[in-house]
């Protein structure tokens, strides 16, 4: 059972191409998140794949900065409205803490692409316009207007006017891209006029202007010898920006559109992620909560036209109950649920994958780690000591000491309690936080309930005791007392840390100082 991503990659072996070009690209509109970014990830997967195979590959990525500001993105004051229209790369940076606009956006999302390993050559559309790689393909669109508007007209409504050019100056009055229109052209030089009421002219050698979008892509897909390309599902839709551009590269450009890879969006707590209403989730807030291989987890679990939503909340430590699951099959740590599971799994977490360990991966369970890094806080041995007794270090690692670890598995322990303790503090509800009180709190217990404690408190201190076997000797002592489980647990967590509830009463109670349990349980400051 082959992963989609091996079979993208067996696909594109049968083509007779000695170097496969992975194409993806992102518009630098405001922060570059998961949903837009997973061009990148499916593309540098597909070369990486190929590459195992010892095809020749790699990853281009495109910056598609030249394109007109169409909303003001998140957090940006309603002061940069005067910039609409204007191209990315000519608006200036709203911090003044980088060069520009694009820089600001683009920085720290190329710098969080070093974490999963990702390798790419990086294009700057505006600079591949200034250095003139698209001259020969303006004139040709120029030259051949009207057989592109033609394709274009086959899948309009209501058809382009018979001087339309696919070329698009930036208006030397206003400065705009997005209210210019191309009406005439002799050589180089294009006419236009602008809805700002400017009419001037452009030379298409100074990159100030850029094709039509989807003659655009058409045009890039063979400058960069493109042969493969994941996008958005909106561009892959019948009559969309890809059937469009297919039929530019083959009839106007004479080049071979590159193999499709169309995928899904991927939402945030069941809402479309927009850079403009501050709704969305990038590649450096997933490496505040979890580890590279986490992420890539998410979206190669499943085929790319699945829908997937993301929620950093409570359903974060489901999806990380499962990543490291799957981690712990692949390194024959765990064993899966049938052969087909396993080959499944395996296939997963190697689409997934950042290195090959030296060694078994140490990553404790995220959801047990809430309650260990509450408990012990930055204290590594306190962690590492309250995880051997409540058995949740993986297998492997019972009989390892703190010492025992080597660098990269100590690493991965700190990275995982720095991880989780962001979690805590960012996305954690209130009803998973908790504090243990240093001095009983001012609670009222009834004398069934003090006797319960008490009782446990003694069991305590007279037996050495699994998690699961304090768990039932719990039940059968708040049956003596004639209890129900909620009177019973509320005691416990009432006088431990003030709230009626908190996380799984046995293994808390054993994750905290012994003396300490015995003395609050009886009650005694």
């Amino acid at each position: 059972m082959k992963h989609w991503v091996e079979r993208i990659a067996d696909n594109l072996k049968k083509m007779d191409i000695k170097e496969h070009i992975i194409a993806s690209g992102t518009s630098i509109s405001g922060a570059i998140h998961i949903g837009n970014s997973c061009d990148v990830f499916i593309a540098n997967a597909i070369s990486r794949s190929l590459i195992e195979n010892d095809i020749k590959a790699k990853t281009v990525w495109v910056a598609d900065d030249h394109d007109p500001l169409r909303k003001v993105p998140y957090p940006l004051p309603e002061s940069f409205n005067k910039y609409l229209g204007v191209p990315y790369s000519m608006i200036p940076c709203p911090r003044d803490c980088c060069e520009g606009f694009v820089e600001h956006f683009q920085r720290p999302f190329l710098e969080s692409l070093e974490k999963f390993n990702i390798e790419l050559e990086a294009y700057s559309g505006a600079q591949m316009y200034k250095d003139g790689l698209y001259n020969e393909y303006i004139r040709l669109s120029l030259e051949r207007a009207p057989e592109i508007r033609q394709i274009f007209n086959k899948y309009r409504e209501n058809p382009l006017p018979d001087d339309w050019l696919p070329y698009n100056p930036i208006c030397n009055e206003c400065g705009r891209i997005n209210t210019t229109y191309a009406k005439d052209f002799q050589g180089d030089t294009v006419y236009y006029d602008c809805k700002c009421g400017f009419s001037g002219e452009m030379d298409i050698k100074s990159g100030l202007g850029k094709l039509t979008w989807r003659v655009e892509w058409a045009a890039r897909w063979k400058i960069l010898n493109v042969t493969c390309e994941p996008f958005g599902k909106d561009h892959a839709a019948s009559g969309g920006s890809y059937d469009v551009s297919s039929r530019i590269s083959k009839e106007i450009f004479d080049y071979p559109p590159p193999y499709p890879v169309p995928y899904e969006w991927i939402t945030l707590k069941g809402e479309a992620m927009s850079k403009s209403k501050g709704v969305f989730f990038t590649p450096g807030q997933w490496l505040e909560i979890g580890p590279p291989e986490s992420l890539n987890y998410f979206i190669f679990r499943s085929k790319p036209m699945k829908h997937k939503d993301f929620n950093p909340e409570m359903p974060f430590l489901d999806l990380m109950d499962q990543f490291d699951r799957t981690e712990r099959i692949y390194y024959a740590m765990e064993s899966a649920a049938s052969e087909k599971e396993e080959e499944k799994l395996k296939g997963i977490y190697k689409a997934s994958m950042i290195q090959e360990f030296e060694d078994l991966p140490l990553r404790p369970s995220y959801r047990f780690m809430t309650v260990a890094c509450q408990i012990a806080g930055e204290d590594l041995e306190r962690i590492y000591k309250i995880l051997k007794k409540n058995s949740q270090l993986p297998p492997g690692f019972g009989d390892k000491s703190l010492d025992d670890l080597k660098d990269f598995q100590r690493e991965q322990l700190i990275e995982r309690i720095r991880h989780v303790q962001n979690w805590l503090r960012k996305y954690a509800p209130e009803m998973v936080k908790f504090q243990v009180q240093e001095k009983i709190p001012p609670v009222e217990l009834s004398k069934e309930q003090k006797a319960f404690l008490n009782e446990v408190a003694d069991t305590i201190k007279e037996k050495s005791l699994t998690p699961k076997e304090l768990h039932d000797e719990i039940y059968n002592i708040l049956r003596k007392h004639g209890l129900k489980p909620r009177e019973a647990f509320q005691a416990i967590y009432k006088v431990l840390i003030g709230k009626k509830m908190g996380p799984r009463a046995a293994s808390f109670l054993l994750s905290l100082d012994k003396e300490f349990i015995i003395k609050r349980l009886k009650l005694i400051e």
